[in-house]
């Protein structure tokens, strides 16, 4: 697994918590992943969610792997994403768990 995505909360947090997505994307890269963060793919706030979405989808559907962050459970775009990536095959994983590259 080579071409990871970074799902979890943004709608309602504090800065779309693109800190927390910028955080695990250079900590993954760190490790030798190959990252999408949606906080890079749509980085204007004003941007429709259901715009958002269509892209991040898009993003995802070119990944190996899905790294959820925690209080993914409360946001309807991770839970999307999560179920997409299980329907489609890819690696389900909690990021923190995440802790070399994985075959």
């Amino acid at each position: 697994m080579k071409r990871i995505y970074i799902a979890g909360p943004m709608t309602n947090m504090p800065a779309l918590n693109f800190p927390a997505f910028h955080a695990e994307a250079a900590r993954l890269r760190s490790l030798g992943y190959e990252v999408v963060n949606p906080a890079e793919v749509n980085p204007d706030p004003t941007t429709p969610w259901t715009d958002c979405m269509f892209r991040d989808l898009r993003e995802l559907t070119e990944c190996d792997g899905i790294a959820m962050l925690p209080g993914w459970e409360a946001s309807p775009g991770a839970c999307i994403e999560r179920l997409w990536s299980i329907r489609t095959g890819k690696k389900v994983l909690a990021a923190g768990e995440i802790v070399e590259v994985l075959a």
